[in-house]
Formats: C-alpha cells, sequence, structure tokens
C-alpha cells in the first residue's frame, strides 16, 4: 500500500504530502482517514490524520478544524499524542501525530474486563500528569475516558482527541455542554459553571471503570444518566474490596465529589496537582521517574496482534472510495475567488514543523462555536451553542474504532485512534 513520488523531494521546502510515504490505514472518520505515515528522510512513523475540506466545509467545521489544529500547536507532553507536522493540499488537511502502537484502553478493556490495581494506579498517575500540564496552561480536555487513552509500544498512556478541549478563563466559568455524557461532571450537566476541574471528575469515572469493568453512574437515556450523575450515591461492587485497596476506593471517592471545592485536586485549600501525588494510593510512586518515563509500566500491550479495527483497510481495497495519493498544489490561488470557508481554511490551517516551528499559544485568540453532546451510540448529537466568549471547542475528526464493527459517518463524530501493529 505504500506510494512513492517519482520526482526527486525537496526536504527544504515547506513540509507536505511528498515528505512521507503512505502505509496502512488504521482509522476512519467523518471528514477522512488515519494511516501509517514514514517520513522519507528519517525514516520516523507517524500517525496521518487527513480531512477532506469538502467534507469538512459541508458539515460546518471548518472553524472546529482550526481551532484544533492551534490547539495541538501548544501542547508537547510525554503523556499526549503530539502534533509533529500540519500542513494541506488542494483537497485536504493534514495532521502528523505522533504514532501508537499499542491501541485504546476502550481496546483492551473489552478484551481484558478488568485490570490490575498496580495497573490502574501506573496509568492514572500517567494521566493525571498529563492533565496537569494541560491546566497549567489554561487547557480543559473534557473528554477525558478509556476510548480517549492510547498506549505506545511500551505501555505508557497517552491522551488523544481534543476536539471538545477549550481554554478556560479564569474570569468566568463556562456553561457549554460538551463531552461524552457518562464521564461528564455534575457541574457540566447542571448548567451552573464550571472549569479544569471536570477533567478530575472524568478521571475517577475512568478509574472506577477501569477497575470494575462498568461505570459508576449509568443509564438507557440521556434524562437517566444525567440523573444518575446529578444525584445517584456513589455505589461500590460487592467485592470491591478483594479487587482493590480502601486507598483505591478513597481515591475514585475523593475524585467523585460533587461539591467542585472539596473534590481531589480541586480544593481550594490545597495544593491541586500535589494532593493528588500526595493521596495515599499515588503517594508510593517516584514522580520524578514517572514524568521522565523511567518507570516500567506494568501492562504491555502486544503489538504482534492487532490493536485496532482491521477493517480500515477494506475500503480503498475493495475500490469504495478513492485513495489519498500525493498530488501538486495548484500554484499562487486566489484567494479573493475562493469560497470564504475555502480561503479561512488556507489562511489560517497554518504549516507547522516541530523540527523547526516553535510552540505557540493562541490563547486567548477564540471565539464562540457550537459544541457536541454525546450520550449513546443509539441516540442523536445534539448541538449546542457555546454561552462564553472565551472558549471553542476543537474539532473531532472521526469515530472511535469498534473492533469489526466499523462506524457510519453519519453517526456523531468519534475520536481518531492510531493504533498499529506492523507495517506492510
Amino acid at each position: 500500500m505504500g506510494c512513492c513520488s517519482s520526482q526527486p523531494v525537496d526536504f527544504d521546502s515547506e513540509v507536505n504530502l511528498f515528505h512521507f510515504d503512505l502505509h496502512r490505514a488504521v482509522g476512519k472518520g467523518a471528514f477522512g482517514k488515519v494511516r501509517v505515515v514514514e517520513h522519507k528522510k528519517t525514516k520516523k512513523l507517524y500517525a496521518l490524520k487527513y480531512i477532506d475540506k469538502s467534507r469538512c466545509i459541508k458539515q460546518k467545521a471548518v472553524a472546529n478544524i482550526i481551532q484544533e489544529r492551534r490547539l495541538l500547536e501548544e501542547i508537547d507532553h510525554p503523556f499526549i499524542v503530539n502534533l509533529r507536522y500540519a500542513f494541506q493540499d488542494d483537497e485536504n488537511c493534514f495532521f502528523v501525530l505522533d504514532l501508537m502502537l499499542g491501541g485504546d484502553l476502550r481496546f483492551h478493556l473489552e478484551r481484558k474486563g478488568t485490570f490490575a490495581e498496580d495497573v490502574v494506579r501506573f496509568w492514572m498517575a500517567e494521566l493525571a500528569s498529563a492533565l496537569a500540564y494541560l491546566h497549567r496552561r489554561r487547557i480543559v480536555h473534557r473528554d477525558l475516558k478509556p476510548d480517549n487513552i492510547l498506549l505506545d509500544s511500551q505501555g505508557h498512556v497517552h491522551i488523544t482527541d481534543f476536539n471538545v478541549a477549550i481554554h478556560y478563563s479564569e474570569r468566568r466559568m463556562h456553561t457549554s455542554v460538551a463531552g461524552s455524557m457518562a464521564y461528564m461532571a455534575p457541574e457540566i450537566l447542571n448548567r451552573k459553571g464550571y472549569t479544569w476541574c471536570v477533567d478530575w471528575w472524568s478521571l475517577g469515572v475512568t478509574t472506577y471503570e477501569l477497575l470494575f469493568n462498568r461505570r459508576p453512574f449509568e443509564g438507557r437515556t440521556t434524562e437517566k444518566i444525567t440523573n444518575s450523575i446529578l444525584k445517584d450515591s456513589l455505589k461500590f461492587p460487592d467485592d470491591a474490596n478483594q479487587r482493590c485497596s480502601p486507598s483505591a476506593v478513597e481515591f475514585v471517592q475523593e475524585l467523585l465529589e460533587r461539591t467542585v471545592s472539596q473534590r481531589l485536586g480541586c480544593r481550594p485549600t490545597g495544593n491541586g496537582f500535589q494532593d493528588i501525588k500526595r493521596h495515599p494510593w499515588m503517594s508510593s510512586l517516584d514522580w520524578d521517574k514517572l514524568a521522565k518515563k523511567e518507570l516500567q509500566p506494568l501492562f504491555i500491550p502486544d503489538i504482534k496482534k492487532a490493536n485496532f479495527d482491521v477493517s480500515h483497510e477494506l475500503d480503498e481495497f475493495l475500490m469504495v472510495e478513492k485513495p489519498l495519493t500525493h498530488t501538486k498544489r495548484k500554484t499562487n490561488p486566489d484567494l479573493e475567488k475562493m469560497k470564504p470557508e475555502l480561503r479561512q481554511l488556507e489562511e489560517q490551517f497554518t504549516v507547522y514543523d516541530f523540527l523547526s516551528s516553535p510552540r505557540q499559544s493562541y490563547y486567548p485568540h477564540n471565539q464562540p462555536i457550537t459544541t457536541v453532546v454525546r450520550s449513546s451510540e443509539l441516540e442523536p448529537m445534539s448541538v449546542i451553542q457555546s454561552q462564553t466568549n472565551t472558549l471553542q471547542p476543537t474539532a473531532t475528526i472521526a469515530e472511535r474504532s469498534l473492533a469489526g464493527s466499523p462506524v457510519p459517518d453519519t453517526t456523531w463524530h468519534q475520536p481518531m485512534h492510531l493504533p498499529l501493529t506492523s507495517i506492510p
């Protein structure tokens, strides 16, 4: 499936698709696919996420795509899927991202059922480190869940899918509803305003789910899930004390505290992230070594097996859709004659090269746009206009790969995941 240009590649020019060899498809979404690519000069493998401009415009997602591009430029952390290159051609916008070989935690949870306490503690510590990093940069993720956590080949976790991430304001609370319903903090659902503390609640739900293979608050409809999150008491399985220590239960309880000022990591009289590091469940870890990825993960994915839905390659193999190819751009396009949306992409989806471009923050240059509410895979998407002038969620690009069942593009947009086993 590799594809190469017959023309010599000018690596001194701005980065473009000709700099990469194209390998297998590992994800499919609303606007395009994720492919494995190899940089022709460095031979390094990446994940290439590409967005069809015409489909993006049709779904009125141009502002979202641009904001995602800008937000990813700000971020560089060991436990986040980082942006390495961004560019466009006449038909597509491209994100080149860190390649994760180990699959997402939803994939592994569905196969294993639960994970040992020590494994979950290690992952939650790495995720807490990444969330604290984002919060220091005034970014709240808003959609932390097993689906959006990817493993590298060694077993370290990485946060992905910044499609509803926003810059938060210290001056005013946010009220837009966004994220995945089962992982939303009460303060999002009750519309009383929220900030970065919602991520710590989502970490609590994720911890509970990985330990017990069920979520703490459940319901078959949006109304029932909402009611459960807002009112139901937090209960643990009868065999919880056999599955994990009392300090693990306490950790989850303190994260799933409805009163924000009493939530672990959020207490006004506390020390934020330091409180999480000093919690009895976490205090035995060497946090300095953890931050440097010097601690050995306790769960290592088998990268000889497929850690993603292998059906993503079939569309092109069966000629269902036009395959991605290297194409030269039109020279000197006339911006004045372009449709407004195409011109916006042309001007604002700028080239990024991590080897030559310093990372920069676009905060607070945001504008209100619509945000996505995810309740369940069976219910339609509802869209709510942002009610503040300080946030702009980033666009989702694709659906999570569900083993054996590709998700149609008509569903609400799920994140693209970037696992892979081998290169053909």
